[in-house]
């Protein structure tokens, strides 16, 4: 079975689709990620779990806390540390832009996706986001049920 692409034709790997429900997502950065060799072949046969994971400015430095990949069993024992701190590749820059938004009250980076670029490198699309309270998740449940049901009643109708 083929892999799904994402839109831009990417390998994707791992998706938190809990982000976009939890979080209000105001700007969105691809990032290169320091990974070791044991971690690509783990991720080229699909196992990663993003969804526990954020990002975090440490030493100037922007960081990958708790992200799983899960060891690769054929290496034994070079294997790395499933869930270690990863360092992720963007300009200086874009750390600084990070940085400010962080410092505002609410804002925090989270991981979207994880995938495999055109040229085989593995990217991670990282969003600025700000926590949703329960009112926005419901009015969020209540316009894509509409949605669907719009859809629905358009089918049907011709």
């Amino acid at each position: 079975m083929a892999k799904p692409k994402t839109p831009d034709n990417n390998e994707l790997i791992a998706e938190n689709r809990r982000a976009r429900f939890n979080y209000a997502i105001e700007e969105t950065f691809e990032a290169g990620i320091v990974l070791v060799g044991t971690e690509v072949k783990s991720l080229r046969i699909g196992q990663a779990n993003i969804a526990e994971s954020y990002a975090a400015i440490e030493n100037q430095e922007l960081m990958l806390i708790n992200a799983n990949i899960p060891i690769y069993a054929p290496a034994s024992q070079f294997n790395h540390l499933p869930t270690r701190p990863r360092k992720l590749l963007v300009k200086r820059r874009e750390i600084s832009k990070l940085w400010n938004a962080t410092q505002r009250k609410g804002r925090t980076i989270v991981p979207l996706k994880m995938y495999f670029n055109d040229t085989g490198k593995v990217k991670l699309l990282i969003g600025i986001a700000k926590g949703k309270d329960a009112q926005d998740k419901r009015e969020g449940v209540k316009k894509r049920d509409w949605q669907r049901d719009k859809a629905r009643l358009m089918r049907e109708k011709g």
